[in-house]
């Protein structure tokens, strides 16, 4: 009780509320602007908040994060655009009821549905933070490369049909890491005598180059679009008891969205998926699902919600990142000497409980927010994607600038978002190339430092955890290789029957 005390006092500080005020409304408005999205704004931001108290600058961050996908249900709603990427299942069910002029009702259940989602996560995530405390202590440098190494495996095989591209720029991105001075003799790497290569490759100059830059080139070389949005009518409020309704639909894709946000690289697509196949396959009206199911609606809505509080876990725990956001976040621990991992629990439970609670305020202040602004939010929606392209621009230079006030890191940056422009128009994942950086890093560090108590190889799990560590990477490559060959049997049944009936009809 006296460390919850404590991460309550760190929040009653007048810059804090600022921050998850900001944050919280921010992410909204992010999140209804279909081509911007939480990664390109929490990229553009993360150099501001090195300047900020931890705690404050987190607050800002875990603002965005978890508000973007709010703001990313209306236009996926009202337009039959998805906001962010990870509401592109809401289109399926949003939309189709505001053909049929439900478009109130359908908002009501999104935002009722999403609340459910983050504050079921949190609870789970609240609740789990003592076994965490026990089992994170038990981490040592070989647990933590194996656990980091598993995250690796997970975001390149999560990649399904892009699994081979995937893990080529994870590679990439731990080339990118081993560039300049390597961490323990100092010694160069990579550099090839030029000077401007010695500091690296920094992060945030990259995740500024392939996330907001690219992003920008992308909305000022397509066409220009300002999409018109009808207003909506009535109250909000009305609607939001039907999720009571449906609270076991509810209840299970917030339990999918905790648990594929907890394994690194799977995250809001995976549990989007699982919790719509549950809910269809146990709705008594399984054939309304895509033409104006409800729910369909929360079953996308509330997984997808769930997924940011359970994907702190690995990354306060554990000090890995699932995916690009938590990385990014990842970079600002270190910058204020707060290292994530096992001894932030048992030092700093305080400060992670404020991180939670500051979690739970920012879902109450979304969801009142949204009550009385859903219709300044679609003149938002509005604004002309040129216009937003050139203000991401110019925002993203001046971010990479203030880093290092260096002209380099600009040019890096831009060529970071000539690439990021062509893997996007390519339709090849851009998350492998930063986790592969990160991860990259914890890994080489981690085993270099576990290589000196290591004789033989069965030596480097000879310990429970990293031998169940060891055992999982195994199963899951094992899982993959056995669906690849189930994919390829079922095309060749498929391509031999083909094959019969052109006979039979030729004959």
């Amino acid at each position: 009780m006296d460390t919850l005390l404590a991460g309550v006092q760190l929040l009653m500080r007048w810059d804090v509320a600022l921050a998850l005020l900001v944050g919280s409304v921010g992410g909204v408005i992010i999140g209804a602007i279909p081509g911007v999205g939480a990664a390109v704004a929490i990229a553009i931001l993360l150099p501001a908040t090195f300047s900020l108290d931890p705690i404050v600058g987190l607050t800002v961050l875990l603002g965005i994060y978890g508000s973007s996908m709010y703001g990313g249900a209306i236009p996926a709603i009202l337009i039959n655009t998805p906001g962010t990427a990870v509401n592109a299942l809401t289109t399926y069910d949003g939309y189709p009821m505001t053909r049929r002029g439900e478009s109130r009702r359908a908002l009501s259940i999104a935002y009722s549905a999403s609340f459910w989602g983050g504050v079921f996560g949190i609870l789970c995530l609240i609740f789990l933070s003592p076994l965490l405390a026990l089992i994170a202590p038990h981490f040592g440098s070989r647990e933590i490369f194996l656990a980091a190494l598993l995250g690796m495996v997970l975001v390149i095989l999560a990649h399904r049909g892009q699994v081979f591209a995937a893990g080529m720029l994870a590679a990439f991105g731990i080339l990118l890491h081993t560039v300049g001075l390597e961490p323990v003799k100092y010694t160069r790497r990579l550099t090839f005598e030029q000077s401007w290569l010695t500091g690296g490759f920094d992060l945030i100059v990259v995740v500024l180059g392939l996330f907001a830059l690219s992003q920008a080139f992308l909305l000022l070389v397509d066409k220009d679009s300002q999409p018109a949005v009808a207003r909506v009518e009535g109250s909000l409020l009305s609607s939001m008891k039907e999720l009571w309704l449906y609270k076991r639909i509810a209840t299970v894709a917030g339990s999918f969205g905790v648990l594929m946000g907890m394994i690194p690289g799977v995250g809001e697509f995976t549990a989007q998926f699982l919790s719509y196949t549950y809910a269809r396959k146990t709705s008594k009206t399984p054939e309304q699902f895509g033409n104006g199911s409800v729910e369909g609606l929360i079953s996308s809505e509330a997984a997808n919600n769930a997924v940011p509080a359970a994907a702190m876990i690995p990354l306060l725990a554990l000090g890995i990142p699932g995916e690009a956001l938590t990385a990014m976040m990842l970079s600002v621990f270190y910058v204020h000497n707060v290292i994530p991992g096992p001894q932030l629990f048992q030092n700093q439970l305080d400060f992670v409980y404020a991180l939670y609670i500051a979690m739970l305020l920012l879902n109450v202040i979304v969801i009142v927010f949204l009550l009385f602004s859903t219709n300044l939010m679609t003149r938002v929606i509005r604004i002309p994607s040129r216009f937003l392209g050139m203000i991401i621009l110019t925002l993203g230079f001046v971010g990479v600038y203030s880093l290092r006030n260096s002209v380099v890191d600009c040019a890096i940056a831009s060529a970071f978002g000539i690439f990021g422009l062509i893997l996007k128009r390519l339709n090849l994942p851009i998350v492998p190339i930063v986790l592969g950086m990160v991860l990259g890093g914890i890994m080489e560090t981690k085993l270099r430092t576990s290589m000196t108590r290591v004789k033989t190889p069965l030596d480097f799990v000879d310990r429970p955890i990293a031998a169940i560590l060891a055992l999982m990477i195994l199963f899951v490559i094992a899982l993959h290789i056995r669906t690849l060959r189930k994919e390829y049997k079922l095309k060749l049944s498929s391509a031999e029957q083909d094959t019969k009936r052109s006979d039979t009809h030729q004959g």
